[in-house]
């Protein structure tokens, strides 16, 4: 019984860590930090700076602006 429990918690946990990834450039930024500092904090510190590039990736501004200074590569047709 217990171990359907554990399966439960874990699978509630995942649902809810999703909708936060999912929202997470619309929330404000002290949220932000919080949210993040609290999953820090409950894992071995070296998860800071993967976690950190993860979050990035998903912010729209963010994500936005590393594709605006993105160099397009010139095509075969001197473009």
């Amino acid at each position: 019984m217990a171990m359907i429990a554990l399966e439960i918690s874990d699978q509630l946990a995942r649902a809810l860590g999703d909708a936060v990834v999912r929202m997470w450039g619309q929330l404000p930024a002290d949220l932000q930090n919080r949210l993040f500092e609290e999953a820090v904090n409950s894992q071995d510190e070296k998860i800071r700076p993967r976690l950190a590039v993860y979050l990035h990736d998903k912010h729209p501004r963010t994500c936005a602006a590393v594709k605006a200074r993105a160099v397009p590569e010139p095509d075969s047709l001197g473009g």
